[in-house]
């Protein structure tokens, strides 16, 4: 959809991204990926014998399992182990308060409005279901993961496929023309149209966002209320 063409009439769900989108990218890559890193051995060293842990080890190939999910983190492989073990201790590190999830300033009291609004609202990101439910659970706004109907990975497909925008619409029960997906890259956005969703790019200034021109386009999540004449227009949420 053209920038100049953004309002959609009848959207009553949001799907949105995190990485980008929600939260800084350098909060994923400055804050999250070196607190892992730099715990790893430590806990691998108190926790391997645990069931969740030891399943998620065994998984991953060769002898040199801590060799391998630190390369694994150095290459930023989406790899299903390394993304629950990484999940393990950003847990750790949100129980004992070490950790608070970043979000924009805006994107808080806006997805409040949404939800009072009665849009039902979920999450896709390339995290791991765990780690999205902690960074919400556990935000700088406080407590959001109870205004999501649904947090959903790369379980449910590759983000830049079509597909995985129609299997997650179809498991939450939605109308893909009914619902519209956030996100700050435009391949993703790109998959989602395809799947009969309303897209919407957020170029976020600080994030260095390229606009693609492909897609409507808001520098925040109030602008996306105004584009989209969201508040107040939503049909009351399933």
């Amino acid at each position: 959809m053209p920038h100049g063409e953004a309002r959609v009439a009848g959207i009553r769900h949001v799907l949105t991204d995190i990485e980008g989108t929600t939260t800084a990218i350098a909060f994923v890559h400055r804050t999250l990926f070196p607190f892992a890193a730099e715990a790893l051995d430590a806990f691998l060293a108190a926790h391997a014998a645990e069931p969740e842990v030891a399943a998620a080890l065994a998984e991953v190939p060769g002898e040199d399992k801590v060799g391998q999910l630190r390369a694994w983190m150095r290459d930023d492989v989406k790899a299903g182990p390394l993304k629950a073990i990484q999940g393990m201790i950003w847990r750790t590190g949100y129980a004992d308060g070490r950790l608070r999830g970043h979000l924009w300033p805006d994107v808080a009291a806006e997805l409040r409005r949404w939800r009072a609004g009665g849009l039902a609202l979920a999450v896709y990101s390339s995290g791991s279901e765990e780690a999205q439910r902690l960074l919400f659970r556990h935000s700088e706004a406080g407590d959001l993961e109870g205004l999501f109907a649904g947090f959903h990975d790369t379980r449910f497909g590759a983000k830049r496929e079509a597909a995985s925008y129609a299997r997650i619409a179809a498991y939450l029960g939605w109308r893909p023309d009914e619902t519209l997906f956030l996100s700050d890259i435009a391949e993703e956005l790109d998959a989602a149209r395809e799947a009969g969703l309303a897209t919407c790019q957020l170029i976020r200034a600080a994030d260095g966002t390229r606009a693609s021109g492909r897609h409507a386009e808001a520098a925040d999540f109030p602008d996306v209320s105004r584009r989209f004449a969201l508040v107040g227009t939503a049909a009351a949420a399933d």
